[in-house]
């Protein structure tokens, strides 16, 4: 499948910060049945949110990420169809980009 990024723990080492921090906000988004939103509202700092990406909901601010952890999350995930396992845990989503208001977001989708 494009994007596969093996990502386990299988092998005795442990996921990279910035994937355990994404799969601790894709299983947010699972729970509550919406997408994971960040976007870089300062030059050190990306605010990470819940919600529909197509504007038709006020989305929930969640937390925050620093740039340096939000980059190592692009680097090591693709744009489009993501499958990542993550410690014992497989993870499908779908990487995109768009626009929320004056703002480029990167969206995970589960």
């Amino acid at each position: 499948m494009a994007g596969d990024k093996p990502m386990t723990g299988d092998n005795g080492l442990q996921a990279p910060e910035a994937l355990r921090a994404l799969a601790e906000s894709l299983e947010r988004a699972l729970d509550a049945n919406q997408s994971v939103l960040m976007m870089r509202h300062t030059p050190e700092v990306c605010t990470v949110y819940l919600g529909d990406p197509s504007g038709q909901e006020e989305l929930r601010r969640v937390g925050s990420v620093s740039t340096v952890l939000a980059n190592e999350m692009l680097s090591l995930t693709s744009s489009g169809t993501n499958r990542i396992q993550i410690g014992d845990q497989l993870y499908r989503f779908v990487r995109s980009f768009t626009q929320v208001g004056e703002k480029a977001a990167v969206v995970f989708s589960v």
